[in-house]
């Protein structure tokens, strides 16, 4: 599983991407199409046109690390909006993780912890 802290940046590629593309490319398409910077500390998400495979492309301290993720049912819930790139929380990335989508309504609202003295 994995974990990435609550004000994680992450971004979304619209539309589909060519997943043959590895580490280079999709920090090319970054860098180019959407005018990011791959070495910041965001995620960049990029989802096949089957939408049942993902690649997320992350910067840690001296290197790329690339996540790779294949469904074997079912399809991820991408957005095909008009937009090029999409901002989203790492909650939402979360949503999409597991099959729901951005826009759905049926996740419980964040709780924030209260201090009893």
């Amino acid at each position: 599983m994995l974990t990435f802290p609550s004000n994680q940046h992450v971004f979304l590629a619209c539309g589909s991407t060519d997943l043959r593309k590895s580490i280079d490319g999709l920090a090319a398409i970054v860098q180019e199409s959407f005018g990011l910077n791959p070495f910041s500390s965001g995620l960049f998400v990029f989802c096949n046109r089957a939408c049942n495979k993902l690649k997320i492309l992350y910067w840690d301290h001296n290197g790329f690390w690339l996540y790779y993720r294949r469904l074997e049912r079912g399809r991820f819930q991408w957005p095909t909006g008009k937009e090029e790139v999409v901002a989203i929380s790492s909650r939402e990335l979360r949503w999409l993780l597991d099959g729901l989508s951005l826009s759905q309504r049926q996740a419980h609202p964040k709780v924030h912890a209260v201090t009893v003295i």
